[in-house]
């Protein structure tokens, strides 16, 4: 036993699992541990001060070989003359039971050269009563250097702004430092013993460890993997953070555990995903710009509004107007206290929901009272904002109870909406919900809202102003069309007039049925260039001239020639327009042409012919003659006067589709009426951008 002994310090931190603690019955082991590393030589004398017990550590220190130092004076073969009497009164003391004794001693080596070594002496009874004395003995520099080495990495670890931890190789926490336990929001106490899953219970604990353990077999290092999550306790959101596994072997390369390091990058992390919002927000923002307004119908702008919002910003999407706006009343209305009257214009889900039941029919003029959100968004001209909705927020969100039950099925959790303001004007609301999507509505998706809705109500206003002028343009050309052309002598007359398709336009095609002297009667159709309420006025102008003109018993070509004129008076207006003139008493017709397609003739037993008119330039050009062509028609037989409308495409040349007007025309014989309405449901395609004016004349018998 040794005297005086005391215990030796102790690290913080626990010792669990294999290689924590070594069994001496588990027999020889490899060297590697902290005293190899240190190099401790052990060092027995007797009672007298001669070496008894020599340790290989011993000779690698002091340079001596056992056989050269067994039974010397420990003194005399390792002390310099001049220090031996200091030491022998060390060596006294120890041996008298003064106690043990540690310090630094020039040591002299076998190669002569002096070495500092820190002893540890202490005196040892054996079991008959001798005395002997212990030294343990390790270089000074080399004890220094693991000393600064440990001081070194225990700073490191407790000051590091890095979460480090250890865990054994039962993957148990043995260490962790003050880093990480902020990190993970959890005491280093809590930590000790305990697995990844009993800490953090958030994180998938099963393949974490999974994933350490392949580490520790193959001692491929994890390195800054990225994970979230939340701490608990922590209202702060989802942290992130970069981590990073490594194996951990002992000085014999035995696997002790794996070490980890976490490095907190929830700042970082944040401001990425801000800064992905922002583009993502300046991307839709962008693709509002492209997709937004491609047209000037007012349903389509709503329709793409609400297509840019879903699923991007909502699940949900309604685009609602002011119906006091499409009337034409007076705007300063939507100030008032009172319910407003809203048309639902557009409804877009991401998927089926209820939600879509609980929206208002596209094309239905709802009454909404002041309680209702929608109401107060429009009246105040501000967005209203429901992060949570609760149930009693649901009658306000939705139209009666019905709906508001509809949308508590579906989930709506959270609801925004935000006025369509254009020039100062309210015109409506963008109405927002979401149900699967589990984030709340917040400030950034009420600035985005807000700039697509802004852009889109531009466009809104836009097409609602451009309705209104083509309301009025459609209206003045009916009204300036012959409503019901009288009936002509020996003639069946059949006759349409469709406007263009595409909401941006409005032509000025014309057809017109003149009774003349002696039982005539002129067929008129023409074609304005352009559209608009432009084009509608100079059709009407032109059509009431033709008529005028032609009850001076004008022969056909002269009848162009001062249209011509009348056209050049009217500015930079131009036309086409084909001009008949039908006598039933000897049935020969006389036509004259300006810039027109030619008519289609149709004879009893013979395929539909165009006919091969001289044609000269449209009228408005001037300076080029007209001519006149006669024609002698038998009973049975039918003209087809049409404008450009009616054949005109983009993707087709216009002789394949005159082509196409004379093989339709070729079909069984049937009444006018239903051949108008063959050719305009065959030729005519529902996006033209051109109207059309049709006019069948058929030879009674």
């Amino acid at each position: 036993m040794a005297d005086d002994a005391q215990p030796a310090p102790r690290a913080t931190g626990a010792g669990t699992g294999a290689g924590a603690a070594r069994s001496p019955a588990a027999g020889a082991v490899a060297a590697g541990g902290l005293l190899d590393v240190l190099g401790v030589a052990a060092v027995v004398l007797d009672a007298e001060g001669r070496i008894s017990l020599w340790s290989p550590q011993a000779a690698a220190l002091f340079g001596y070989s056992a056989e050269e130092a067994l039974g010397r004076p420990a003194a005399a073969l390792l002390v310099a003359e001049d220090d031996q009497e200091e030491v022998l009164g060390l060596f006294a003391r120890v041996m008298a039971g003064g106690g043990a004794w540690a310090g630094v001693f020039p040591v002299r080596r076998s190669d002569g050269r002096t070495v500092l070594v820190e002893f540890r002496n202490m005196r040892l009874q054996a079991g008959n009563g001798r005395l002997y004395a212990l030294g343990l003995a390790s270089e000074q520099a080399t004890l220094h250097r693991v000393e600064r080495d440990l001081a070194l990495s225990l700073r490191l670890v407790d000051q590091s702004p890095i979460g480090l931890a250890v865990l054994d190789t039962d993957l148990r926490y043995v260490l962790v430092n003050p880093a990480l336990e902020r990190i993970h929001g959890v005491s280093a106490d809590r930590h000790l013993g305990q697995r990844i899953a009993e800490i953090l219970p958030f994180l998938d604990g099963t393949a974490i460890e999974d994933r350490m353990r392949e580490v520790m077999e193959t001692g491929v290092p994890v390195l800054d993997e990225f994970t979230t999550g939340r701490i608990p306790d922590d209202q702060d959101g989802e942290h992130a953070w970069l981590v990073s596994v490594y194996r951990l072997e002992d000085q014999a390369a035995r696997v002790i555990g794996v070490a980890i390091s976490v490095m907190d990058v929830t700042d970082q992390h944040r401001t990425a995903v801000s800064a992905a919002h922002a583009r993502r927000r300046l991307s839709l923002i962008a693709d509002a710009s492209v997709r937004i307004g491609t047209t000037l119908d007012l349903d389509i702008t709503a329709r793409e509004l609400a297509d840019v919002a879903v699923p991007e910003v909502a699940d949900i999407a309604a685009v609602d107007v002011l119906d006091t706006i499409l009337t034409g009343t007076r705007p300063g209305e939507v100030a008032g206290e009172g319910a407003l009257r809203f048309r639902a214009l557009a409804v877009k889900s991401a998927y089926r929901s209820p939600a879509e039941e609980a929206a208002d029919p596209v094309g239905d003029v709802a009454l909404y009272g002041p309680a209702r959100l929608v109401s107060r968004c429009a009246r105040t001209g501000r967005p209203v904002l429901v992060p949570r909705v609760l149930p009693e927020d649901l009658p306000r969100i939705a139209r009666d109870a019905d709906a508001a039950r509809l949308l508590g099925e579906a989930g709506v959790h959270s609801y925004l909406a935000v006025p369509l303001i254009a020039r100062g004007q309210v015109l409506g609301a963008l109405d927002l919900k979401r149900a699967r999507n589990p984030a709340p509505f917040g400030p950034d998706d009420v600035l985005l809202a807000s700039e697509l809705a802004a852009h889109a109500a531009v466009s809104i206003d836009n097409a609602r102003w451009f309705q209104r002028q083509r309301h009025a343009a459609l209206a003045l050309q009916r009204h300036l069309l012959p409503q019901h052309p009288p009936a002509s002598p020996g003639l069946d007359i059949a006759y349409r007039y469709q406007p263009a398709g595409a909401a941006d336009e409005t032509g000025g095609d014309w057809f017109d049925v003149i009774p003349l002297t002696g039982d005539r009667t002129a067929l008129v159709v023409g074609d304005v260039m352009g559209s608009g309420i432009n084009a509608a006025a100079t059709m009407g102008q032109l059509r009431a001239t033709a008529r005028a003109l032609g009850r001076l018993d004008l022969d056909p070509a002269t009848v162009l020639t001062h249209l011509d004129a009348a056209t050049a008076d009217l500015g930079e207006a131009m036309a086409t327009c084909v001009y008949a003139v039908y006598d039933p008493h000897t049935r020969l017709c006389l036509f004259s042409t300006a810039g027109h397609l030619p008519p289609v003739h149709l004879h009893g037993g013979r395929h539909p012919r165009l006919l091969r008119l001289k044609s000269a330039v449209p009228l408005g050009v001037g300076g080029i003659p007209f001519s006149t062509t006669g024609l002698t028609l038998a009973p049975g037989d039918e003209l087809v006067l049409y404008t450009d409308g009616l054949v005109e495409t983009r993707d087709q040349d216009i002789d394949t589709r005159l082509l196409t007007l004379t093989d339709l025309l070729a079909g069984p014989h049937r009444p006018i009426e239903e051949t108008c309405d063959l050719l305009l449901s065959a030729l005519r395609r529902p996006d033209t951008h051109d109207d059309v004016a049709l006019l069948i004349a058929r030879v009674r018998a």
